[in-house]
């Protein structure tokens, strides 16, 4: 095949075809014959690339990791901007949430992709916290990991588990409403302490 002149184009098929593969199916049910031939790949090639088919997932987690580290901020101190960024991007690429269920019901925590670049991501983005933290953008008193973790639990839980989210708030959801509430209620958990003598919010 073509791929074999070309083989970081064939490898960009492959992993687009994966990505897909992994979203719907998991790394149980995913196929490697059908990502070789939605990719029109050699299934050997596939092997000779990324190993084995559980290989092949911790390459496209990070992969598709990588993809939304280069698409939304981490200016978090710009929070409104920050939160859009990230709602926008999960919207329009529901795989990345899919494949981190998948990761958690298959693999677990033990067998998680943890590669540098991942876990440097997310040492990123808490860093950049603190340093909202250290501006008096964000309360202090929270550990960064902590308000870094109910951003992210704010955003991706109605978008990972759309049915609950049906069943909790109805099934005529304004997609820009629950954006709003979103953004109000994190504002006020990551708050800074108001003045002296004032109320605050």
């Amino acid at each position: 095949m073509g791929g074999t002149r070309d083989p970081e184009a064939t490898k960009a098929r492959i992993f687009e075809a994966a990505t897909a593969e992994f979203a719907r199916y998991g790394i149980a049910g995913a196929r490697v014959d059908r990502i070789a031939r939605t990719a029109k790949a050699n299934k050997q090639l596939i092997y000779a690339y990324f190993g084995d088919k559980e290989k092949l997932f911790h390459q496209v987690l990070e992969k598709t990791m990588l993809a939304v580290a280069g698409s939304v901020t981490t200016d978090i101190e710009n929070l409104d901007t920050w939160i859009d960024q990230h709602i926008d991007y999960h919207r329009a690429h529901p795989e990345l949430l899919r494949l981190l269920q998948w990761e958690a019901l298959e693999l677990g925590r033990e067998n998680a992709s943890a590669g540098e670049l991942r876990c440097g991501r997310y040492l990123e983005k808490r860093q950049k916290v603190e340093v909202a933290q250290d501006k008096g953008l964000m309360r202090p008193d929270m550990p960064s990991g902590q308000v870094l973790m109910l951003l992210m639990s704010m955003i991706n839980y109605p978008l990972a588990v759309p049915q609950v989210a049906e069943f909790t708030l109805g099934p005529d959801i304004d997609p820009e409403a629950q954006r709003a509430w979103i953004k109000d209620a994190i504002r006020r958990i990551v708050a800074p302490p108001s003045p002296a003598g004032g109320t605050g919010r």
